[in-house]
């Protein structure tokens, strides 16, 4: 007979494996050392008789198999975390290990310094942050929430919406007092502008023009993949940049950053927290749902 505790525990410890990217850091979030959870990965391949991991000194990747292996094996340990939450979220506090992801800049500069607060209420939970610019899957990779700016499209999503970001048009004094500042979008060609390199559209900025957004060109001696780094190279005086309010915010308040064309800025970016679609909602993923839409409802914190 099959030894369900053995089956649940090795494909635990094999997306773990996947997870954190190699044994010894998946070994130290489950607990164990590197080679029980070596002999845990060697016995799963074994029961079911194919290889899962290509492995070498350098570098850990799935075959083929272990690909199907791991998108299957994540949405049943999903499962049988949900079947559990059922029947004990009633009694039982938030426990556990809370996987989230977000955007870089974001989540640097807005969630994070909101964890001590959040883990100080909630002692028996742990959570894991992922910061990324790429678009997650949330199901495949095994996250229990993302914080995502954008309208969004995935039907297979549960989404709450928190606030709504604009984009500013800033530089700093410096940059001003050195060069002018644009009177239009149209002058925007004029200027060395910051712009994103590996993002669609990252030369076009939208700007309103009698009601109506239009994309106005933009070029520069500066490009970055990173929001941050834009923000530090207009904060330096390096030239214009385009960036989202709860980015600039503080520096604008202070005087390190002047918003220019504020006549042509319109719209927003919605902000939401998202989660997949499941039937009963875990405690964990509950409460820190709420405790988001409690910081950032009605009056985001870079507002206030």
């Amino acid at each position: 007979m099959m030894n369900f505790s053995n089956v649940s525990g090795d494909m635990a410890a094999f997306v773990e494996v996947i997870r954190q990217g190699g044994f010894s850091a998946a070994a130290r979030a489950l607990g164990r050392t590197p080679s029980a959870v070596s002999k845990q990965i060697a016995r799963l391949e074994e029961r079911l008789g194919v290889r899962l991991l290509y492995r070498s000194t350098r570098r850990l990747r799935m075959t083929e198999e272990g690909e199907a292996y791991y998108r299957r094996a994540v949405a049943i340990l999903s499962d049988i975390e949900e079947a559990e939450a059922a029947v004990t979220q009633s009694r039982v506090s938030p426990r556990g290990v809370l996987r989230v992801t977000n955007s870089i800049a974001f989540g640097r500069n807005q969630i994070v310094p909101m964890l001590p607060e959040f883990l100080g209420a909630y002692p028996d939970l742990k959570l894991q942050l992922s910061l990324s610019d790429n678009l997650v899957d949330l199901v495949e990779e095994g996250y229990d929430v993302a914080v995502r700016m954008a309208e969004l499209t995935d039907s297979s999503l549960v989404a709450r919406r928190l606030a709504t970001d604009h984009r500013v048009v800033c530089a700093s004094p410096a940059y001003i007092e050195k060069f002018g500042a644009p009177r239009t979008p149209d002058d925007l060609r004029n200027h060395n502008c910051l712009v994103y390199f590996d993002r669609r559209l990252r030369n076009e900025w939208e700007l309103s023009i009698d009601g109506k957004l239009r994309r106005f060109p933009v070029n520069g001696r500066f490009e970055a993949n990173s929001g941050i780094a834009v923000h530090e190279a207009a904060l330096s005086g390096l030239g214009i940049a385009y960036l989202a309010t709860f980015l600039v915010a503080p520096d604008v308040k202070a005087g390190r950053l002047v918003t220019l064309l504020d006549d042509y800025i319109t719209g927003g970016t919605p902000i939401y927290a998202v989660y997949p679609h499941r039937r009963h909602l875990s405690p964990k993923v509950r409460v820190f749902i709420d405790f988001l839409i409690g910081k950032f409802t009605p009056t985001p914190p870079w507002e206030a």
